[in-house]
């Protein structure tokens, strides 16, 4: 009997997705978070716990680029949390908007970079890295400059990059599902 590996990327996908459209639809102010701690959670368990784990996942089935992804994406969302939590208790000062421009930026940087591999993927995969990489140049602005107007443009473009994914990871598992091309990736 020979042992077949579950695709880990739906799961993956679907992190990074739903906690996206969380976050953005706080940054397009659709959404009040004076209580943060549904991003955080979301944020510390399915964008990052679940991503790193998909990213694991992807490791043993040898596909670096789901790996690489997935590790880094999850590592990201708790970070992100950390940056957010640990100013919040006091045991560093918040960073500042140039600060995180520059965080925001280094990680749009690295989107790019893994964007260049979706080239040999679907192409709604190439989307979620090319709306996810705009996402972060479009923070990072909005950080360095204190604009609230291009938050909440960020905020609307990282929604639909968020329901991207959440797309992507149905299609594969529908497509999986019934071992046929239903939704197009």
């Amino acid at each position: 009997m020979s042992e077949r590996t579950a695709n880990p990327a739906p799961l993956g996908l679907m992190g990074f997705g739903m906690t996206t459209v969380l976050l953005n639809l706080a940054n397009a102010e659709l959404l009040d978070v004076s209580n943060a701690a549904m991003i955080f959670s979301m944020g510390i368990f399915y964008g990052g716990v679940a991503q790193i784990l998909a990213g694991m996942w992807e490791m043993k089935k040898g596909n670096t680029f789901g790996a690489t992804a997935f590790s880094s994406f999850g590592l990201f969302w708790i970070s992100l949390v950390g940056l957010r939590l640990f100013s919040t208790l006091g045991w560093v000062a918040s960073p500042s908007p140039k600060v995180m421009a520059a965080y925001l930026a280094m990680w749009g940087l690295f989107t790019a970079l893994l964007t260049i591999a979706t080239f040999k993927h679907n192409v709604a995969l190439r989307f979620v890295f090319i709306t996810l990489t705009i996402l972060f140049f479009l923070l990072a602005i909005a950080d360095i400059s204190g604009s609230s107007a291009m938050k909440i443009i960020a905020g609307y473009e990282g929604i639909i990059c968020g329901f991207s994914a959440i797309y992507l990871a149905t299609a594969q598992v529908v497509n999986e599902t019934y071992a046929k091309s239903i939704l197009p990736t």
